[in-house]
């Protein structure tokens, strides 16, 4: 069975209902394309996921879904075959499209038990916590993970909480409550890069933030759902 060492971990009642979990993701880059990879291996049942781009050789140090045969195609369709491949009794719904205000509401077309904000702009990021904080979803949001090396130095806490990170104090002049929000965020200093319209990005940071964030939603789930 493929999930039987994870069963052994969390129990079959806890797995039967991860089964029955619905997780949004928007976003498939660096953090989130790590967040779904781990997902769709602990047996949760059903991704939505919403990305624009397709995947490009730029990708290629930090994105799972970065591969040769990979180059040019969508990134929703790339892990939707993916995910297929991994666990084929997945239901992965597919939105190619760049979220803002007067389309957000077309992806919250049936009930979401969590959301994933792992997008870049600051815009999208506003809209995806807005509505999820004016619905009562459940969701985390990733902050920064560029110009960084050192992977021990990420956490989750709340907004509010946070330093170090030029993009969530961004992301605080937005909200009035910042205790609210959720954030996967790094305490470690951005670097200094050589080219200051580059981000600089590695294989380890950014992923080690989604599987971070992979691991806050099924501990989460068990807090809330399986007891």
């Amino acid at each position: 069975m493929k999930f039987t060492r994870l069963e052994n971990l969390i129990g079959a009642g806890s797995l039967e209902k991860l089964k029955n979990t619905t997780v949004l993701v928007i976003g498939l880059g660096g953090v989130g394309g790590y967040v779904v990879e781990a997902l769709a291996r602990s047996g949760v049942g059903n991704l939505v996921l919403v990305d624009y781009d397709r995947v490009d050789i730029t990708n290629f140090n930090r994105q799972i879904i970065a591969v040769s045969d990979n180059i040019g195609k969508y990134k929703v369709n790339c892990f939707k075959e993916r995910i297929k491949s991994i666990n084929e009794e997945c239901n992965v719904s597919t939105y190619n499209l760049k979220i803002d205000n007067d389309n957000i509401r077309d992806i919250f077309n049936i009930k979401i038990d969590f959301v994933v904000d792992a997008v870049d702009d600051v815009r999208a990021k506003v809209s995806i916590i807005n509505y999820c904080l004016e619905h009562n979803i459940d969701f985390i949001s990733s902050m920064g993970t560029g110009n960084r090396l050192d992977p021990s130095k990420l956490i989750i806490t709340t907004l509010d909480k946070t330093y170090n990170d030029p993009l969530a104090r961004v992301m605080r002049r937005k909200f009035n409550n910042t205790k609210k929000i959720t954030v996967c965020t790094s305490l470690e200093v951005p670097r200094k890069v050589k080219d200051k319209t580059v981000i600089g990005s590695n294989a380890f940071v950014p992923s080690s933030a989604g599987l971070l964030i992979a691991s806050y939603i099924i501990r989460k789930i068990n807090e809330t759902k399986f007891n």
